[in-house]
């Protein structure tokens, strides 16, 4: 099972090149990047968490600040956890993502999801009660951009072609799909490649649901990879987790200045062995 990290950059953390380099040299396997457009000020009494209310609003662009990896690294798996898709117009982002993949030498995986926050989605003009509608069609339209090289796309929420956009994602690129079990098996039939669960308080159900849907998707001829969010950083976990047939687990790396990442680094470097 590979092993990385998922990440918030903020304007005072490690630099980004920094981070790739050293995930590179010490041998784990990815870097995933989360993505907040805006905190709107009227939210701001109304945040979840006092530290949700600072880091939200700072959080660097994640195709952009993975473009910055993957120009300092040559074999990091480079990630998003998840991009919120819903609120990108989608003939814009399916350019981005596609020049980064091709770019980086294939090595792009997009974690997907419609987001929660529903003053971030008002101001992209999303109403969150449709925003599932819409992160559908976005993700559809992207897929033929990325696999046509004359696209079109007619739906409610999204509408235009035919059109030319090349590169082409060297990759595909791989999309995986954020979300509980059910959710998520709709939109992986539909436009996703894999399940991106966060991991739960009763690992036991995490196990069961994914040997489920790794049935589902036997029985469609396909299969089914399978990248773990916030795992933790026990040997035993990520025994059973690979046991399970994840293909990659993800530990929360906390934003912080260089030394203190390094050092966070360093501890977790044992995990690999």
């Amino acid at each position: 099972m590979k092993i990385g990290f998922w990440y918030g950059f903020l304007d005072d953390n490690i630099h980004p090149a920094d981070l790739g380099r050293a995930l590179e040299e010490r041998g784990f396997e990815s870097l995933f990047v989360g993505e907040h457009t805006n905190l709107p000020v009227a939210d701001l009494a109304s945040a979840p968490s006092e530290k949700q209310a600072h880091t939200h609003p700072r959080i660097t662009d994640p195709l952009v600040t993975l473009g910055v990896v993957a120009g300092a690294t040559e074999r990091l798996t480079l990630g998003t956890s998840i991009l919120l898709a819903a609120q990108r117009e989608p003939i814009v982002t399916a350019k981005a993502i596609a020049s980064l993949d091709d770019i980086s030498g294939g090595r792009l995986v997009i974690g997907v999801g419609a987001g929660w926050h529903d003053g971030e989605l008002r101001q992209h003009g999303v109403d969150p009660k449709h925003k599932v509608a819409v992160l559908r069609e976005h993700m559809l339209a992207m897929r033929e951009i990325w696999t046509r090289d004359e696209a079109e796309f007619h739906g409610e929420h999204v509408d235009f072609g035919p059109i030319q956009s090349w590169p082409k994602p060297p990759s595909g690129p791989q999309v995986l799909i954020g979300g509980a079990k059910n959710p998520a098996w709709r939109k992986i039939v539909e436009y996703g490649d894999g399940w991106f669960p966060v991991y739960p308080d009763d690992p036991a159900q995490l196990i069961g649901d994914i040997a489920e849907l790794r049935a589902r998707a036997a029985d469609l001829g396909r299969q089914l990879p399978v990248t773990v969010m916030n795992a933790p950083p026990e040997k035993d976990t990520l025994a059973k987790l690979a046991d399970a047939g994840v293909e990659r687990a993800l530990l929360e790396l906390k934003p912080a200045d260089t030394d203190t990442t390094l050092r966070a680094l360093d501890q977790q470097v044992g995990l690999l062995t």
